[in-house]
């Protein structure tokens, strides 16, 4: 049975892209249920199938993986392509990966995802600027360690997934990298599975005031490309 990956809004939902770019990239077969943010129902409806109530979920027969993370991993015991298959790069790509799903709050909270804007930042706050330069760090290790043009070598693996929700937030707040750092965001942008979510997600008429407040504190909107 094939399974159902339970996500939000694209234009909003970092944690939504990450497994679903996973199994687009790799061509693992899912069907995409994709619910809205519905403001204070929001929880309510998503515990109809998520236990924590939050997205992605993956619905596997009786099986329900309710976090990203272990939505990789779940998938990596099934296709074993999922993560890379030489040791050192497979253990510094779960390391990259863990330290992604567990860190960087100043990024995520000061640069919101928004996928149809494009922002002027305010100010770049110290902890933000930590954040960026430890995320350009861990890029330039893995490139130059695995050879890339990838984060664990030449093929796209969970740890690319986990990190591009950020290519996104470089694109929209125009964060400063390295030009390491840049040209594997442009490469990330450039997937059909990115365009596609892109796309998609330019398209959305759903606002959720949440997401859109945290936008303008970060800064003036010089676009709104959405529909």
């Amino acid at each position: 049975m094939i399974p159902d990956l339970y996500i939000a809004n694209k234009n909003y939902s970092s944690w939504s892209l990450r497994p679903w770019v996973l199994m687009r990239q790799l061509q693992i077969p899912f069907n995409e249920r994709l619910m809205p943010f519905a403001g204070s129902e929001t929880q309510a409806i998503y515990r109809t199938f998520s236990p924590s109530g939050k997205v992605p979920c993956l619905l596997h027969d009786d099986i329900v993986v309710w976090d990203s993370m272990a939505i990789f991993e779940y998938l990596a015991d099934i296709h074993p392509q999922v993560w890379p298959a030489l040791a050192p790069a497979r253990i510094w790509a779960r390391c990259a990966s863990a330290e992604m799903h567990a860190g960087f709050a100043s990024l995520r909270n000061i640069c919101t995802m928004n996928c149809g804007l494009r922002v002027r930042m305010s100010a770049m706050e110290p902890g933000l600027l930590a954040d960026i330069d430890r995320i350009d760090a861990l890029w330039n290790q893995g490139i130059e360690c695995f050879g890339g043009p990838f984060l664990a070598g030449d093929q796209f693996t969970a740890v690319d997934a986990a990190f591009a929700p950020v290519a996104f937030r470089v694109q929209t707040y125009n964060l400063p990298m390295s030009a390491v750092a840049l040209e594997y965001v442009d490469q990330l942008l450039e997937l059909a599975p990115m365009r596609d979510w892109y796309e998609a997600a330019l398209l959305e008429d759903w606002r959720d005031e949440i997401h859109e407040q945290e936008a303008r504190e970060a800064g003036p909107w010089l676009e709104d490309l959405r529909a």
